[in-house]
């Protein structure tokens, strides 16, 4: 097509006389503006054709080519606990006026993040091994990336905002009802989740920006900006200062507040005279502590990578125990530990063991 439009230039569009030869004139390309706007166009495209991909292959997959069904049925086990655990504790939360509580509100958020995080991701990696077609659309990874990064940021801060709560419930009791009246506790949940889909919005602009050049294998097992960083034949360290500048107000700044909170809810709780006062006190944070460990951990490791990136098997390892590991987890240390939810689970079941 360039060609034609290149032969009718040379052959239709006015021509200059020099001497004895006749050469197409400069101003022939301006002269024909219908023919000149059509092979800016086709430039164009072509441009966009060769940064802009339609499709993105997961190369992560070929780890599991040999045994896709099993884990298929392994992942499938684990989303189905992962939502039967979750949407438990919002049921719980909801029926059992016990529950009605600021932490257990901030919990049932918690497994509402959950839910949400895992559905980003695991049914498409199911589809993926079912049909054996380890692919997906620009724009559909564009959408992965973004729910998953909103997600995943609106985590650290939930977990701070608990960790206040056990704070003001054993270091100011007196004043825990209007430190933790149920219109603020709503109010900093609305905040939390635009907090993260505001980071995760940012991220998503700039890798909207990136040129791949024809390379659309991700070595991944589902669409993150890290994996788009690696594949970019654009400048990327943009995206990585930005990675790294968001990471301090998403994650560090929420763990150093869970540690200065920690900090003094130990000081309190050793001025606790009685052993048994003590244990108390600590049970009601042993649960939150252990999910912060698991979830920031995770997260810490899979969004600062170094330089040079992990192998293919220890970065799909990685993200598997953060996307999928992490959500089906919380839930099982909340209800092993927690005597109150245990207590509800018995209430709504009718039971009286467990």
């Amino acid at each position: 097509m360039l060609l034609l439009q290149l032969f009718i230039i040379l052959t239709v569009c006015p021509r200059s006389n020099l001497g004895s030869r006749t050469y197409p004139s400069v101003f022939s390309y301006f002269t024909c503006p219908f023919l000149s706007s059509q092979l800016s166009i086709f430039f164009l495209m072509d441009s966009y054709n060769q940064t802009q991909e339609t499709e993105f292959i997961f190369l992560a997959f070929s780890i599991f080519q040999r045994h896709h069904i099993h884990f298929f049925l392994v992942l499938l086990a684990a989303y189905l606990v992962t939502l039967l655990g979750n949407f438990m504790i919002i049921i719980l939360v909801l029926l059992d006026s016990r529950l009605h509580t600021p932490m257990y509100f901030f919990l049932s958020q918690l497994s509402c993040l959950d839910i949400c995080l895992s559905s980003v991701v695991v049914p498409k990696i199911l589809v993926n091994l079912l049909c054996q077609h380890y692919t997906i659309s620009y724009n559909q990874c564009l959408a992965q990336a973004f729910f998953l990064i909103g997600f995943a940021g609106c985590e650290p801060a939930l977990l701070a905002l608990m960790a206040y709560d056990r704070y003001a419930a054993i270091c100011q009791p007196l004043h825990y009802a209007h430190l933790m009246r149920n219109k603020l506790c709503v109010q900093l949940s609305v905040v939390i989740w635009l907090w993260g889909f505001l980071d995760s919005a940012i991220h998503v602009a700039l890798a909207s920006r990136l040129d791949f050049c024809g390379n659309n294998n991700i070595p991944h097992i589902f669409c993150d900006i890290p994996p788009f960083l690696k594949i970019s034949c654009s400048e990327t360290w943009v995206n990585e200062f930005t990675n790294h500048i968001t990471s301090l107000f998403v994650g560090l700044v929420p763990v150093l507040f869970i540690i200065l909170s920690y900090f003094y809810i130990l000081g309190c709780i050793l001025q606790i005279r009685s052993n048994t006062g003590r244990r108390k006190a600590f049970s009601t944070c042993a649960s939150h502590i252990a999910v912060v460990i698991v979830c920031l951990g995770n997260a810490f490791v899979n969004y600062n990578q170094p330089s040079a990136g992990y192998s293919l098997q220890v970065d799909t390892f990685i993200s598997t125990m953060f996307c999928i590991i992490n959500p089906l987890l919380n839930p099982l240390i909340y209800s092993l530990r927690n005597k109150e939810v245990k207590g509800a689970m018995k209430t709504v079941l009718g039971c009286q063991k467990i």
